[in-house]
């Protein structure tokens, strides 16, 4: 089959590869669609930190925002998962562990993460092989669209559990990318009064168009009471900023990561009895995510600016839009377009 490898830093080509089999406990997946995400960005240019503390090496298979059909199953596998559409969890726990038998899994020392660590190819193939553990069955209302925004909405939506926002609250995302628009969706779904800040004026306005009002330059946000504040940038000073934005008693999350480290002032977190919030993971979100895109009731849809093939995938991750793509922020491949 024909699958999008990462060489080297900067290197990469579409090779063909060795399909894969179901082994017991495992089911083949014949993908259609898969997004492209920051985390594979880090991996092309070579700056993610797993590939310094050894978690991930070159070459490698990249590839977990993804949904597709199950077109084989291993032994011990029902055979009903056969012909359904299913997206998976990214993290793949060792099953035995305190923390796993805990149902934290996202969490397991000893855990793959499909197309990021531990050398378990990613999805930017024709076809994947993963634990049938890892299955959620998209129904009808979800489509291959949907379907791979489920692991970036899986974040979002745990982003905007973790502030503990009501209805009427009123809410801060701090960056607009994929991840700060669909927790601003989320957060705006459960009734909430949602602003984000952005930098550039091009994903501002982008904001805008998706009918948030609220949309702000850090120099023009204005003065206002935020209940919680959701840090989604990559932006090292943005940690901090947030903490000095957030109301007291309430609440930040942090799920966006700098490319280099952050300072927070606890004595601020403890004199203004703030709870901070940490996101790894959408695993125990996608279910969730799921039921909301199925119902209509969150849509991001529109984020997806442009789908191109699996030849496609290295002038993305070099920065370059596909010709003619929208102005959302997220791409999508799908493995099934040829050359």
């Amino acid at each position: 089959m024909r699958a999008f490898v990462v060489t080297g830093p900067g290197e990469s080509e579409v090779q063909d590869v060795p399909a894969p089999v179901a082994l017991p406990g495992h089911v083949v997946i014949d993908v259609e669609r898969v997004g492209v995400c920051g985390t594979d960005v880090e991996f092309f240019t070579g700056e993610m930190q797993y590939l310094h503390e050894g978690h991930a090496a070159f070459p490698m298979r990249l590839g977990h925002e993804w949904c597709g059909i199950v077109s084989a199953v291993g032994d011990g596998v029902d055979a009903r998962w056969l012909g359904r559409r299913v997206t998976g969890d990214t993290m793949l726990g060792c099953g035995a562990c305190r923390r796993c038998l805990a149902g934290n899994q996202h969490v397991c020392e000893f855990r793959f993460e499909l197309g990021i660590r531990g050398g378990f190819p990613g999805a930017l193939a024709e076809q994947l092989a993963v634990p049938a553990s890892s299955l959620h069955e998209l129904p009808d209302t979800v489509d291959e669209v949907l379907g791979a925004l489920v692991e970036p909405g899986g974040n979002a939506l745990r982003s905007v559990q973790g502030a503990n926002l009501s209805p009427g609250d009123r809410a801060l995302v701090l960056g607009a990318g994929t991840i700060g628009l669909l927790a601003a969706m989320f957060a705006a779904a459960r009734g909430v009064e949602v602003h984000l800040m952005g930098r550039s004026r091009r994903s501002l306005d982008y904001a805008r168009s998706l009918g948030f009002t609220g949309v702000w330059a850090e120099a023009e946000l204005p003065d206002l009471p935020f209940d919680a504040v959701i840090d989604a940038s990559n932006a090292p000073s943005l940690p901090a900023k947030a903490l000095e934005l957030v109301e007291p008693a309430k609440r930040i999350v942090y799920v966006g990561l700098a490319g280099t480290p952050s300072v927070v002032d606890t004595r601020i977190l403890a004199l203004k009895d703030v709870t901070a919030v940490g996101i790894l993971s959408a695993s125990p979100g996608l279910a969730g995510t799921i039921d909301l895109y199925a119902s209509g009731a969150v849509d991001p849809r529109p984020l997806v600016a442009a789908t191109v093939g699996l030849d496609g995938v290295g002038a993305i991750l070099a920065g370059h839009r596909p010709p003619g793509a929208g102005h959302g922020p997220k791409m999508h491949i799908d493995p099934r377009i040829k050359p």
